[in-house]
Parts: C-alpha cells; structure tokens; sequence
C-alpha cells in the first residue's frame, strides 16, 4: 500500500484518533495489512484560532509547507491533514510539494450531497466559518451551510477538548447545540476534529464526520 503523510497537532488528541480510525478501517491479519502512515506531530503549529479569528496570531501557512515538504522527502506518497479549519491554508500546502493532497473539506461535502441533505447544520469552529472554508466546495453542491448563532460555545468545547477534558462531561453541551442546529437543518456536519472526540458520547443523531470521510479517503489512496 502507498503511504499517507499527516500534518498533524491540530490538535493530537485529534491526530492520534485518526490513526485509531485507520487502523481500525482495515479487517488486518497481520501487521503489513494496515495502512503506511508517515505522522507530522507539530503541536507547535502556530494557533488557525488566533490567526483567523482574533487576527493577532502568526500565520501558520510557513509551517505547514515545511511540513509538507518534510512529509514528502520521508517518502509520503500523498497528504491528508485532520484539521478542517486548517483547510483554509490549502492551497498553499498544494503548492509546496507535488503529492496530491486528500482534501477532507471536497470529501465531505461530496458525501453529504450523495446523502440527499440540502441545509448542513455545521459544527465547526468559527475561525471554520470566517475563513469560509465549506462556503465555495458547498455551493458547488447545492449545500447550504447553517452555523449556530452565537457560535462561542462552539469555540468553548474546541478549546475544552484542548484543555484535555473528558468527551463525555463536554456531550451534554455540545448534543444542545446540535439539537438547536436541527431545527433549521436537515442533518449535522462535524467539521472539527476536535470535536470528533465527543461523538462517541453523543446521542444518536443524524450526522456525518469529516474525520470518518478523511479516514476513507486515504484508506481508499493507499490501497489504490
């Protein structure tokens, strides 16, 4: 198999459990069955929040093309970045290397257009929603993207899970939200992998995970 390259850290609690959905996306018998995967851990990418949102942060986009470029001379075939905020600098991640890059944005709007949904309740972080990073990927698709109003206790779990605190104590507020979010939307989007986290301790709801549509796009490359 071919393998990926993650720019990772945003943030790694959320790295490490894409790893753990790779390497449970694979019915493995040994362990040459699973996915090569080649992980940039660079916590110390500079903060998307502070550089998008409070516009007094350094731009991160420096960083994240030297660790394109590092993921590549280490043999990457491809790149993927479990960060949908970090999205925003995609274009220059593209421009620093010659892989293709797994876009987790164009992926998962790819899915919810095939799942019939028109109006996407989006739980994202804000810096998600001011860099309009779904706006263009869902207008192309007919999609329309709904945020809460206000979105602070969005960024209140984002950074709750930063902190280290426990997904099921943070479920309660995070279910309130997305169950606001319903009665405007059709389904949910969680479009921050930090808040991935949380999932499992949510109740049933009608959603799609761009952590789940990156894991298969790039089970789906290394097995191509």
């Amino acid at each position: 198999m071919r393998p990926v390259g993650i720019l990772g850290g945003m943030g790694p609690e959320a790295t490490i459990l894409l790893m753990r959905k790779v390497l449970a996306a694979v019915a493995a018998q040994d362990d040459a069955d699973h996915v090569p995967l080649i992980v940039h851990q660079n916590p110390a990418v500079p903060s998307r929040i502070a550089h998008l949102i409070e516009r007094t942060g350094t731009d991160p986009t420096p960083v994240l093309r030297d660790m394109a470029r590092t993921l590549e001379a280490a043999g990457a075939a491809a790149l993927a970045m479990p960060c949908n905020t970090a999205h925003a600098y995609a274009g220059a991640i593209r421009g620093a290397t010659t892989l293709p890059f797994l876009d987790m944005i164009e992926a998962t709007a790819d899915r919810l257009a095939e799942g019939g949904a028109r109006r996407i309740g989006m739980l994202a972080s804000p810096a998600t929603r001011l860099a309009t990073v779904f706006e263009a990927p869902f207008a192309a698709r007919g999609l329309v993207p709904v945020f809460p109003e206000p979105d602070d206790a969005v960024l209140a779990l984002i950074r709750a899970v930063k902190r280290g605190e426990r997904p099921e104590t943070l479920a309660p507020a995070l279910a309130h939200i997305a169950e606001g979010l319903l009665t405007e939307a059709d389904t949910l989007c969680v479009a921050c992998t930090e808040l991935s986290l949380v999932v499992p301790s949510l109740p049933e709801l009608p959603l799609t995970d761009s952590l789940d549509v990156l894991v298969g796009e790039i089970v789906g490359f290394a097995r191509a």
